[in-house]
């Protein structure tokens, strides 16, 4: 995996050799990160299905104030802690070792952005949108970063979400919401 933009841009990771494991593009970041860059300086975010790490840690790189990796795979976590290190990130990237869900379902702290990439072959995009709504976790005027299957419909956002952008590139659709609020 390559960062491709802020001050780490062009530096090289590993990757952990996961089933299903699909990093975001190079492409579909640049795009991604376009969008984000108003709003990106400083912002609290959460990567909920880290995987390879390539969003959050580009976030990090592009000037996020905290961005908290979750990754369920005890080898990806232990990659993705690897990759804090070599990048020497510790003070505003942390890795959780956790089921998305049940990280969800014990947080008690809002997010600017949140990024929902969750394997294509499972309700967890869903299920993931359902808790963040239920548990107020996205602040008003937050964004959540959506990806799934290019010829998936769009998501059921929660009240008061609204999509504010809609792509797609190869066999991936991409979409950024808003947290308009309640």
């Amino acid at each position: 995996m390559r960062i491709i933009g802020g001050r780490w841009r062009g530096r090289r990771l590993p990757v952990a050799a996961l089933p299903g494991l699909r990093p975001t593009g190079d492409r579909i970041r640049e795009t991604l990160f376009n969008w984000l860059q108003p709003h990106l300086a400083g912002s609290s975010c959460l990567d909920l299905f880290a995987g390879s790490g390539a969003i959050g840690l580009e976030a990090a790189s592009r000037g996020a104030g905290e961005v908290i990796l979750v990754e369920q795979a005890g080898a990806g976590a232990r990659a993705l802690q690897d990759a804090v290190r070599r990048l020497d990130a510790q003070d505003h990237v942390q890795v959780v070792n956790s089921d998305a869900i049940a990280y969800l379902q014990l947080q008690q702290r809002h997010f600017d952005i949140i990024f929902l990439d969750p394997p294509f072959d499972s309700p967890l995009l869903e299920t993931a949108l359902s808790v963040i709504a239920e548990r107020d976790l996205l602040r008003p005027g937050g964004l959540a970063y959506l990806e799934t299957p290019r010829q998936a419909q769009p998501p059921e956002l929660p009240s008061g979400w609204a999509l504010a952008r809609d792509r797609q590139a190869g066999q991936v659709r991409f979409m950024l919401a808003t947290n308009a609020g309640a």
